[in-house]
């Protein structure tokens, strides 16, 4: 911690103390990405901290699913980290497992994407392919309709968060889409091209 600031070294140490399971360390790499592609995108300053907690923001899933938003905010209290960094992450569960409610940019991309990343990635290994590279937003749309598929990721938070924003549903997914190609490596959906 730099007088203030979290690095990413302390942030993905912290998220592997805490998480074992691969996909959900691979969910957490995916929403950093989009987080930094959104930072960038809006022209955020501070493109690191985006990222840092994207990469953190379901760090208490894995051990406390029954706390899930709730805990985080102790773990990271304990560590001394800013409350900026935790009631973003705490408000990404708004609604759900939380009662703080997304209100900076920061905090309302992290709830637009969060469930979005999933339902993309889910996407992406049904096709033949299993690559992002070359998904589209139609494939996704597509998908989206089916409410069978990937049914966990939830339509209506999605749909809430690009409200938020005052983005339209196609240009959320898009942008997700350019986010998560940036580490298509990382997280498993590169594909056979």
């Amino acid at each position: 911690m730099e007088n203030g600031h979290v690095t990413r070294e302390e942030a993905l140490a912290l998220l592997k103390e805490y998480n074992q399971n691969e996909s959900l360390i691979k969910h957490a790499l995916a929403v950093e990405a989009v987080m930094r592609h959104f930072a960038e995108l809006f022209g955020e300053p501070d493109v690191e901290k985006w990222g840092i907690i994207g990469l953190v923001h379901d760090l208490d899933y894995e051990r406390y699913p029954e706390q899930h938003c709730q805990k985080v905010r102790e773990i990271l209290a304990d560590r001394q980290w800013p409350e900026e960094y935790i009631r973003s992450i705490v408000s990404h569960g708004w609604g759900i497992c939380s009662d703080v409610e997304p209100v900076e940019r920061m905090e309302k991309v992290l709830y637009a994407i969060d469930e979005l990343t999933g339902l993309i990635t889910a996407t992406v290994l049904v096709r033949p392919n299993k690559s992002i590279m070359d998904l589209t937003v139609k494939s996704v749309k597509k998908k989206w309709k089916q409410k069978s598929f990937a049914a966990g990721a939830n339509r209506e938070v999605i749909e809430a968060g690009a409200e938020k924003l005052g983005m339209n549903l196609d240009e959320l997914i898009a942008e997700t889409i350019k986010g998560m190609q940036k580490v298509a490596d990382e997280i498993g959906l590169k594909g056979e091209l």
